[in-house]
């Protein structure tokens, strides 16, 4: 919200300098017949990307009660949902970087589908099938706002060399050959760098 505030401040002020500067054209400007609140409810994404004021919790907020817009959205929503709902939404973020950091690492499927259902590589993910969700909770509402900033990259938790993470209670022999970057929450996270 506070980044809408300032874009729509930012760009009337724009408009009243060209204007000002030029005042033969402000009648062109009239007939543009610009409305700043649906242009910027548009490029929502773009116009908070922009403030860096904005905190991780500010935008999952901002998010908030949106939708997937598409299929690779709504299956890193539901990695997040299943593998990171108790952790504090950097480590849900890291999670879906992690999906995300895989699907281009060419290293693991192009798609990002494909890179949640591999087969061994998600506990929850059962057959190649992910679970029937809880949608009505705000679990997967915070869920699918985190996909959200995953997707349009509005913050980072983790580099995009880092393609693999555990629970802190369990110590699976593939990690002792990987570099260790960071924990947050109860996930420990990789890379392959070493």
């Amino acid at each position: 919200m506070l980044a809408t505030i300032r874009a729509s401040a930012v760009i009337a002020s724009a408009i009243i300098a060209f204007a000002t500067a030029t005042p033969s054209m402000a009648s062109d400007i009239d007939r543009l017949s610009i409305n700043t609140e649906s242009t910027l409810a548009a490029s929502a994404p773009v116009e908070t990307a922009a403030a860096p004021s904005a905190s991780l919790s500010e935008l999952v907020e901002a998010y908030a009660g949106a939708e997937a817009p598409n299929a690779d959205q709504e299956c890193i929503a539901a990695a997040v949902y299943f593998e990171a709902r108790g952790e504090p939404v950097e480590g849900q973020l890291a999670v879906a970087e992690v999906v995300l950091n895989r699907a281009a690492s060419g290293k693991y499927p192009a798609s990002i589908c494909a890179v949640v259902t591999q087969a061994s590589q998600f506990s929850f993910v059962r057959k190649g099938r992910i679970p029937r969700i809880a949608k009505a909770t705000e679990a997967w509402r915070k869920a699918v706002a985190i996909a959200h900033v995953a997707w349009e990259r509005l913050a980072q938790q983790i580099g995009s060399d880092v393609l693999w993470y555990h629970a802190n209670y369990v110590r699976p022999g593939w990690g002792r050959r990987l570099t260790r970057v960071t924990q947050i929450g109860a996930h420990i996270f990789y890379s392959g760098n070493g």
